[in-house]
Formats: structure tokens, C-alpha cells, sequence
């Protein structure tokens, strides 16, 4: 059924610039997760950059078919790097969602509160997340847990749902600045003063990580600032088609670290972190912000970037294993590696840790499936791709296999549950992994 509404935003919001950039070389398929799944020309990057052509050249209808296969794209942005022409997909993918979500016929009302709930009443505030928090931890600790699922009533659940309760880590209602404050001086002379970008489910699901990351900069020569008033940084709100949300949060983030007068933004999630590179681009029209946004972004990095870069490395040794060496591997972050371009820094860590030896994972520059919310809202081809990355994860051998993502820990977590080989593989954090092993300092 024809959307004349859609198409007509369509046509206004894509950028007539990147459409057209796009040479149609094919440099894209091999990198692109789901073209290798189905080799279906629409799946992918140029496949999908000519339906977007298409229905603002006026040739074709935005139809039910082309907002889902919009949505069938995982958003990794491999495409990019792989692009002769540097064409920006990902904002192509990202206007092409705000259309939709502007437009679309297809959701369901359902759909429609969930999403309200989740993007403008859960994610930007702070306080309800961490209540969030709190709830999932007495779910966790008070012996509901266990009734569920004694009970059986997780095979209620889609079975993507079950299987996520199964590998979630203990939550807390307690964020970083909880639990050891706003301002942590560094170890010998100052490097350089940094503000912990400390995310949301980073500082539910994974406070500990933050308080590890703290740990490692503070050691490493870096003051750490962790502002108060940050707020999410948006990046499900743009992958999703909510950017007018996306630029509040972001606004919100551009002031909150101007206050604070820090040298660099540090994240440990690799999606916040590339979205957090990017507003400059997000904010590019907003003549308030535009400046502002430009020295943000510029001082973006990823803990394992400043770490190696900047930072005065601690030595780093395992303290387990009397058996020998512990096996490690790395799965990249796909926004940290095809945004923030940052795939060397992770690995020259963990070359350092003494009695480890780092193990290189065939294809770790793939993406896992977990991209976002992905993995919930395409669960088929999610798992399609975790099942292939879980083969060369098995291959590996190693003891930990290490990201800098907590989709992607998640979604790793449940490849060992799903289809790990048996041998015990632990996912973890590589800020988790370090500290546990870092030899601090006077």
C-alpha cells in the first residue's frame, strides 16, 4: 500500500549527496553481515542504498517491504571502511529510520508504547534506570529468579527473551558515581583530566565495569571526572529513528562535559562511544550546539585507545593459571572498529598481560548479531550470525574471549550458552580483564 507521507519525508531527509556517491562498485557485499547470510542483493549496503534512491527519485513506493528491510540491516557500518567512495551509510540507514518511525503504518499500537516507554520514559532518565536497576536486582537476589525459572515460566517468553534472562549479569541500582564518587585524582603526575562517559546499561548492568575503568585511567596517569548530569548518549534513539530525541540527549551530553572542563570524553561501550564521535554531525544544524558539538566529538576515545596512546601503562600479569598461559581473544566492538576506527589499541593491550597468550579470532572484525536491540527485534538472523561467530570463537580455544561492548558481551555470552564447544569459555569486559590483572602503584 502506498505511503505518500513517507515518501515524501523520504525524499526531503535522505542525503541526495551520499545517494549518489554510492558508485555501485560492490566493495560492500563481502563486508556486509547480512548479504553474507542470504547473498540477496537487497540485503545488502548497495542493494538498500538503491531503494532509498529509488523512492526519493519518485520510483518507487516506500512500501511495508522496504521499512522492513531497512530494518534487517544490523547498522554495523562494515560497509564503510570497506567504501572506495566513503559513502556515509550509516546516515543514509539512520534519516531512512526517522522516516519511517515518523510515517510507518506497520507498528502495531503495542509497538508504538513499547517504544515510547523505552525511548522517551526509560533510557533518558537516569533515576528510572537505575530503579530499573534495583528491581532487576531483587528480581535476581529475593529467590524470584529461581521461582521463574523452576517454574517454567520463561518458555512463555520468545525464546530469544528466555535466553537473555539466563546470561544477564547481576544488576545494581548503584551507578559508578554511586559508588565512589564524581572525581578521582590520578596516580603520580597528571596526564591529562578525563569524564567518563558512564552510559546506561553500563552503569545497570555493568557498574563494577565503570569503577574498573576509573581504576585503570586513574592508575594510568588520568585524572577521571564523571559528570553528574550526563544522560544517555542516544545512540539506540538514532539507530532506531528517534533522532530528534537523540540530539536532546546529545545536547544534554555537549554540556554537561563542557562544565566539567575535561581534555577528553572516555567511553568503554563502543555504540555509545561512536555515536558520541559523531555529534558533530548529529548536532550540525543546530547553530546553539554546533560548535560545542565539534570540540565534543574531537575529544572523544575509547578507554583502550587513551590507555595505549596516552596513558602510563601499569605492568599487567595473570595471576591464575599455574598450568601455563591463559588463551585470550578479542571480538571487535563493530562501531568501535568501523566508526571510531580503533581495532589495534585493544589487542596491544592484551599482548602486554604476562602470562597470557592472545589468540587472533578468525573474522573478530565481524559483527556478533547483537547490534543494538538487534538481536531481540531480528532474532533469526542474529542468531544466524552468532552461530557462524561462535565457530571461530570454538576455534580459538581460548579461556576469555574479550570485547569492548556490553551488546556484544551479552550477545557472546549467549553464543557459549547456545553453541559453546564446552571447554568453559568466559566472556568478559577488557576493562574487567585488565584491572583484574593490572600491578598498581605506589
Amino acid at each position: 500500500m502506498a505511503n505518500p507521507q513517507l515518501a515524501a519525508k523520504l525524499k526531503i531527509t535522505l542525503d541526495e549527496d551520499q545517494l549518489t556517491n554510492c558508485m555501485r562498485c560492490g566493495f560492500c557485499l563481502p563486508a556486509c553481515p547480512t548479504f553474507r547470510e542470504t547473498g540477496i542483493e537487497a540485503e545488502s549496503p548497495r542493494g538498500r542504498i538503491a531503494l532509498m534512491k529509488a523512492v526519493a527519485d519518485g520510483l518507487m513506493d516506500p512500501d511495508e517491504a522496504f521499512e522492513e528491510q531497512m530494518y534487517h540491516c544490523l547498522g554495523c557500518r562494515a560497509c564503510e571502511p570497506a567504501c572506495p567512495a566513503d559513502v556515509k551509510y550509516g546516515r543514509l540507514l539512520e534519516q531512512a529510520r526517522d522516516a519511517i518511525e515518523d510515517h510507518t503504518r506497520s507498528h502495531r499500537l503495542w509497538v508504538k508504547g513499547v517504544r515510547r516507554l523505552v525511548f522517551k520514559e526509560l533510557f533518558p532518565k537516569q533515576g528510572r534506570m537505575r530503579l530499573a536497576g534495583k528491581a532487576l536486582r531483587f528480581y535476581q537476589k529475593s529467590g524470584l529468579q529461581r521461582v521463574v525459572r523452576t517454574t517454567g515460566i520463561l518458555k512463555l517468553l520468545p525464546k530469544q527473551l528466555a535466553d537473555m534472562e539466563k546470561i544477564l549479569p547481576e544488576a545494581s541500582g548503584q551507578g559508578v558515581i554511586e559508588r565512589i564518587g564524581e572525581r578521582h585524582p590520578a596516580k603520580g603526575e597528571r596526564i591529562a583530566t578525563v569524564g567518563l562517559f558512564r552510559g546506561c546499561l553500563m552503569d545497570t548492568l555493568f557498574a563494577e565495569t565503570n569503577v574498573h575503568t576509573v581504576e585503570l585511567l586513574t592508575e594510568a596517569g588520568f585524572e577521571v571526572v564523571i559528570p553528574r548530569t550526563q544522560n544517555c548518549c542516544g545512540a539506540l534513539h538514532a539507530h532506531s529513528g528517534e533522532l530528534d530525541d537523540a540530539r536532546e540527549l546529545a545536547r544534554r551530553n555537549v554540556r554537561a562535559f563542557k562544565e566539567a572542563g575535561v581534555d577528553y570524553i572516555v567511553s568503554n561501550a563502543g555504540g555509545c562511544g561512536a555515536l558520541l564521535a559523531e555529534y558533530d554531525h548529529l548536532l550540525h544544524d543546530d547553530p546553539a550546539f554546533r560548535e560545542d558539538a565539534a570540540w565534543f566529538a574531537g575529544r572523544v576515545k575509547d578507554v583502550s585507545d587513551i590507555l595505549f596512546r596516552l596513558g602510563r601503562l601499569p605492568s599487567f600479569g595473570d595471576p591464575a593459571a599455574p598450568g601455563g598461559p591463559v588463551r585470550i581473544t578479542y571480538q571487535d566492538s563493530c562501531h568501535l572498529r568501523n566508526v571510531m576506527r580503533s581495532s589495534d589499541a585493544p589487542r596491544q593491550l592484551l599482548r602486554r598481560v604476562s602470562g597470557a597468550e592472545f589468540v587472533e579470532m578468525h573474522e573478530a572484525d565481524r559483527c556478533c548479531g547483537s547490534a543494538g536491540i538487534y538481536n531481540l527485534t531480528q532474532p533469526e538472523m542474529a542468531d544466524q550470525i552468532l552461530e557462524r561467530k561462535m565457530e571461530h570463537a570454538n576455534a580459538t580455544r581460548a579461556h576469555y574471549l574479550l570485547t569492548s561492548n556490553p551488546g556484544c558481551l551479552l550477545q557472546m555470552k549467549l553464543g557459549v550458552e547456545r553453541y559453546g564447544d564446552g571447554g568453559g569459555m568466559k566472556v568478559a569486559h577488557i576493562a574487567d580483564f585488565l584491572h583484574e590483572r593490572m600491578k598498581k602503584g605506589d
